[in-house]
């Protein structure tokens, strides 16, 4: 089993920055390896992705305001987020794939999932 634990969640200001992490029990750079977040209003979403081999993808909606990325020798998995809007608050949670030939961001295709850091965007 891959214990995740995200971190660094936060209140911020519209339009400000945070930067989430997650550390993992084994070898980020074994896994498929994704963001994901979720309201009570909405089902959950993928936020950004990096497969094993280092390729990355995000929604249109976010891409250019954030950034996934991950530190193996630490085992940890990183998001930056810039420019955060009120919408894009809500849990955030950290998760990993074992699939191997299969790499997207559908919730379903992941294993193993972090309890989540909260995230809080004020006006």
């Amino acid at each position: 089993q891959v214990r995740l634990v995200e971190s660094g969640g936060g209140s911020v200001q519209v339009g400000g920055s945070l930067r989430l992490s997650c550390g993992a029990s084994a070898s980020v750079s074994d896994y498929c390896m994704a963001w994901f977040r979720q309201t009570t209003e909405k089902e959950r979403e993928g936020v950004a992705l990096i497969s094993i081999d280092s390729r990355t993808h995000y929604p249109d909606s976010i891409k250019g305001r954030i950034t996934i990325s991950r530190d193996g020798a630490m085992n940890t998995l990183n998001l930056q987020m810039d420019s955060l809007k009120p919408e894009e608050a809500a849990m955030y949670y950290c998760a990993a794939s074992v699939y191997r030939r299969t790499c997207t961001l559908a919730p379903e295709q992941f294993n193993y999932w972090g309890q989540g850091t909260q995230v809080t965007v004020s006006s």
